[in-house]
Order: C-alpha cells, then structure tokens, then sequence
C-alpha cells in the first residue's frame, strides 16, 4: 500500500514538473533581432555577427535548455515526424547554467553558424539581404512557441524589435534609426527623459524654485528636530522633578519650586558625573597638591616582535 502511494506520488511530481516547464517554456518570445552587423554588438569572439533576443516574459526563471531554434521553413511541414523536425533546427543544449534566464530578462544567441563557438552559437546564419523566418521550438520539437519574419532590406546595425518586451501586440519596428537605439540583452523601451523633470525646467528655468523648495524642507525638517528636542527634554525634567521630589518627601509642586528642586544646572550634574568617572576609575588625585599620572603598561606588541620576521631559521 505505501509503495503504491509513493508511485503514485511520485507521477504526480513528475506530471507537476512536467506542466510547469511546458508553461515556462510557453512564456519564451523572440524579442529582438539584426540581421546585418556591420559594427555592432560583439560576441565573445570580437565578432560581428547576427543575433536573435529572446526574452523570457513570466515572473519566474525559465531553463530554455532542449528548445530549438531556426529559419528553416520545412519544419512547417505537418508530415515530418518530430526526429525529422528536430533534425533541421538547432538544439539548445542543456548543461549550461546560463540558459536559465530570470524573470523579465534577456538571452542572446548568434546566428553565425558556428555551433563549435560556444551552446550561444546557432547551426544557421540569417541573410542581411532578403527577409528571415525565424521559430522557436519547444522540446518536443513540435510546439511552436514563437515566429517572426524580419523584412528584407533593413538598414546595416539595425534591428527588428518589439516595441515593448515580449508583448506582441505592440508591434514591431526597425530600432537604430531616427534616434532609437538597438538594444541587445535590454530593454527595447528607453526613456531618454522624464516629462516631469522636463516641464519642472521649463517652469523653473533658473532653479529658483528648487532652490527654496530645497530650503523649506531642510528647515521644514530643523523645526520638526527642535520641536522633538523640545518635548523629549520637556518630558525628561518633569521626570527628573519628580524623582527629585519624591526624594526629598515633598507632593507640593510650589513647595518644590520655593526649594528650587529638581532645578539644578547642567554643569552639576556633569561635575557629579566626572567625580563619578573618577572615583569608579581610580585616577582622581590622593592630594590637591600632589599630580598624579599613571603609567600605562603594554605587555606586548607584536609588530616588534622578531618572530613575525621573514627570515626564520629551521629548527
């Protein structure tokens, strides 16, 4: 009974895990691609290639291990079995701790035809001339998890993008040109200002404005430490008061005042609390008129100590 239980346990974990990865890989999108580098981004070769972006679009981290990528169009056919299918793309091997991309983050792959290169390096080169399909394959080298077709004739370092990451209904657009940029392993959305801050300056060209506002919250913020101050050192001599009274064996408040209890200067209680230092630190003078200085003995330094030297003989 217990081993039937655990097996059936253990299917459950199986089919758990099983759904899990199929929901992350689902979450997969090509997200950016350039097709002609002339003088862009390098790979770990210091060369200029093409690459395909992938970003991963879920809140959780997501293992792209045993997915498939290509251009290859045949792999649209419906009669290739999936060996047949999986033979014409390239297999993103497992193994390597960098295939795990984390939430909302990019992975790069380059499309040089140089799989030798590194697990990064695809078995296929995309044409800088005419137009690319490109798919991403889930492990069962069936499910299709992604496809985009790059237009021909896309200017030299410039890429074919979504306009937001890994949403698909913003559209795509050609980055690079009229003051976009390309944007490989990032997000595809800059934002080179603040329309805040700009209209702030358009309000406040000299920073007058600024200059007072900054003002008022620092003495904004001084007025609130007096305040504090002053009702934490209002509360802390009524205590005081009250102690003193309560000493003494007085209730009348008048009575105390006349006494002037509880009243006493700072400087003696900072007179009380030096004899004290001294006395309970036994440096106070044995006569008035005598200088008492007591010598301070180091038992030992290690920094003139020969054993720390480099040169130390055998024994």
């Amino acid at each position: 009974m217990n081993k039937k239980k655990l097996g059936i346990l253990i299917v459950a974990l199986a089919a758990v895990c099983g759904t899990t990865f199929g929901q992350g890989a689902k979450s997969l999108v090509i997200n950016e691609v350039l097709v002609n580098n002339q003088d862009n981004f390098q790979d770990d070769y210091g060369k200029h290639h093409a690459w395909i972006e992938i970003f991963n679009n879920s809140f959780a981290t997501v293992d792209i291990r045993n997915c498939y990528l290509t251009n290859n169009r045949q792999v649209l056919d419906k009669s290739l079995s999936a060996p047949e299918r999986s033979a014409l793309m390239y297999p993103i091997p497992k193994g390597d701790v960098l295939t795990r991309i984390a939430p909302r983050q990019h992975l790069l792959f380059w499309a040089d035809n140089e799989p030798k290169r590194g697990n990064f390096h695809v078995s296929f080169a995309l044409d800088s001339v005419g137009p690319n399909w490109i798919a991403l394959y889930d492990a069962n080298g069936v499910t299709l998890l992604d496809s985009i077709t790059v237009p021909a004739g896309l200017p030299a370092d410039c890429s074919y993008a979504l306009n937001i990451d890994g949403v698909r209904e913003s559209g795509w657009s050609i980055k690079g040109l009229n003051g976009s940029y390309v944007t490989p392993s990032t997000n595809n959305k800059t934002l080179d200002s603040n329309e805040k801050i700009d209209g702030f300056k358009l309000q406040d060209p000299h920073g007058v404005g600024m200059a007072l506002m900054a003002m008022l919250v620092v003495f904004s913020g001084l007025l609130c430490l007096f305040i504090s101050f002053k009702i934490v050192g209002g509360i802390g001599l009524s205590i005081v008061k009250r102690n003193a009274m309560r000493h003494h064996g007085i209730e009348d408040k008048k009575e105390a005042r006349e006494k002037n209890i509880g009243n006493e200067s700072g400087e003696v209680f900072a007179a009380i609390a030096m004899a004290l230092h001294e006395y309970q630190d036994n440096v106070h003078d044995i006569e008035e008129t005598i200088l008492t200085i007591s010598k301070v003995k180091r038992n030992y330094s290690p920094w003139s100590s020969k054993i720390y030297t480099l040169r130390q003989l055998p024994h």
